[in-house]
């Protein structure tokens, strides 16, 4: 069967909107817009055009709502943990283990890993930036070091792969008709290798700036004092200087905001940051620091005793999920299919929601709290990830097993795969190497990246993956985890400065230009060394 009209015009809506993604743009209108013309040209009908704008985000919905539900769920539970400050007391162990600028640079790593792995990077961020960045800053490690390690650790090793919540998996698995368990399986060792590799890269670059552990150093950070590497000023002029960017947060950090995360995939708004810690003293000269806080009041003996249980509870439960997920792998126990570990997430999420709400407020009150904290995260969950569902939408008309309940097309009639075919007639133009190949989506990943959102081009990576796999004899869910690495690292925060790398540049005081320039290298580097792992082992 040759290439027809609708063929050409969805080929076409592809296209601009890669075009408005690299012109820094949102997609959401060139993917309705495409997405009634292809319809239309389809079906020779406009009304089908229409209808099929409603039916491609509806088709959306309605194979992604589990994601929607897992955030949901994960951020009521971790609005509960903040509500009684366990949370903090998740992280406040570790300061103690922060004796100089190595270790504090091994341990803002492993901790913002840690904790974004279970509730994203964002959330995770002003945490860390409030209780572990003074003390990283006053063991010696240089405030670019701690921005680099938490932009390397979260925004782009734990959110790529997003091994615990699926939801960048379940994106790319759905986009490429594949299992989102054997995507993510894929994805966690291609973020292990990206952000090893960057991170060891990263460790050589900050040799020369660490210094001894001393209490000028936190004096400095804390005064403004720029360390070395110093801020580009021709970059600077095209982007707010992160004091500036930091202010703004830390006035909107007493507002009541349901918890939540610029992932990139969603759109929705960075959640405000922390302050930066105040001194305590006034650095054995006399002074008085400016703007001295008044302390908080002290929380009553039955808050401390249920923040410290909760504070080991919920990690440890989160732990024996994951080692269960493992066992079922490799045979131990029954195996998690389909969407069963992500119902696993999230209704130990909602469990443990109840638990600490129920613990926490009484009976009769966490009736209403577990409401309200479910009912933010399911706010959050739309402003985050509903932009999604429209461009979503646009790809898997692309799709024949999405393609017949957008159009409407009857039962038992087979529905046009217009992305197959259009990668079926340009066979002989696509190189059978499974490397270029790799290499091409990677690129394709980073390009929809650059819009400073993580998640919205998944869809488009995964559809390419599906269509392109087996004219290369590999696994769709391999490329599409390599699709999904040049998307996230890209636009979830690491390599573009309009992302929620704000959010880290804010909480750590360095401008967010430069800190997008250092991670350019460690991180492109990482991304070629797990494309060639991609390419050769999988």
């Amino acid at each position: 069967m040759g290439l027809t009209a609708a063929h050409w015009v969805y080929l076409a809506g592809v296209v601009v909107i890669i075009g408005v993604t690299i012109a820094r743009r949102n997609v959401l209108v060139p993917a309705l817009a495409a997405t009634f013309v292809t319809a239309w040209v389809m079906t020779g009908n406009p009304v089908t055009g229409i209808q099929a704008v409603f039916n491609a985000s509806l088709t959306a919905a309605s194979e992604l709502f589990n994601i929607f539900l897992i955030i949901a769920m994960v951020t009521a539970l971790l609005g509960a943990l903040r509500a009684m400050k366990a949370d903090q007391r998740m992280v406040t162990p570790f300061q103690k283990v922060m004796r100089g600028g190595w270790s504090a640079y091994v341990v803002l790593a492993v901790v913002t890993y840690g904790i974004s792995l279970f509730f994203w990077p964002t959330p995770a961020v002003p945490l860390i930036g409030a209780l572990l960045v003074p003390a990283a800053i006053r063991a010696g490690l240089p405030a670019m070091g701690a921005a680099m390690a938490i932009a390397v650790a979260g925004q782009g090793m734990a959110l790529s792969s997003d091994y615990v919540m699926q939801v960048a998996p379940g994106l790319s698995a759905v986009a490429a008709g594949t299992e989102t368990s054997a995507v993510a399986d894929v994805a966690l060792v291609l973020s292990l290798v990206t952000g090893v590799a960057a991170l060891a890269i990263t460790g050589v670059m900050l040799r020369r700036h660490m210094r001894r552990p001393a209490e000028s150093n936190l004096e400095e950070w804390e005064a403004g004092v720029v360390a070395e590497p110093r801020p580009a000023r021709r970059m600077l002029r095209k982007a707010k200087p992160a004091a500036a960017v930091a202010e703004p947060l830390r006035v909107q950090v007493e507002e009541k905001v349901p918890v939540g995360a610029t992932v990139g995939g969603g759109g929705g708004t960075p959640p405000p940051a922390a302050p930066p810690a105040q001194r305590t003293g006034g650095g054995g000269d006399g002074t008085v620091p400016d703007q001295e806080p008044a302390p908080e009041p002290a929380d009553d003996p039955r808050t401390v005793r249920l923040s410290k249980l909760f504070a080991a509870v919920v990690p440890i439960a989160f732990l024996l999920m994951m080692v269960y997920m493992v066992l079922g792998k490799v045979g131990v126990v029954p195996a998690l299919e389909g969407g069963s570990a992500a119902a696993l997430v999230g209704g130990l999420a909602a469990i443990l929601v109840v638990f600490v709400v129920a613990a926490f407020d009484g009976p009769k009150k966490a009736l209403q709290t577990t409401g309200e904290h479910v009912t933010d995260g399911l706010v959050f969950a739309f402003r985050a990830m509903g932009v999604v569902l429209p461009i979503a939408g646009f790809f898997f008309l692309g799709n024949a097993d999405f393609a017949g309940k957008i159009i409407g097309v009857p039962e038992g009639q087979e529905a046009p795969a217009l992305l197959v075919d259009l990668v079926t007639a340009a066979e002989r133009f696509i190189p059978g190497n499974p490397l270029v190949v790799c290499f091409g989506i990677l690129i394709i990943g980073m390009m929809c990246g650059l819009e400073g959102s993580g998640f919205s081009g998944l869809p488009l990576t995964g559809s390419l993956a599906g269509a392109l796999a087996p004219n290369v004899g590999m696994d769709p869910a391999t490329l599409a985890a390599v699709g999904q690495m040049g998307s996230v690292w890209t636009g979830g925060g690491v390599l573009v400065a309009w992302s929620s790398l704000l959010v880290v540049a804010g909480v750590t005081r360095v401008p967010v230009v430069d800190l997008a320039r250092k991670c350019f290298l460690p991180v492109v580097a990482g991304l070629v060394l797990s494309t060639l792992v991609a390419a050769t082992f999988f």
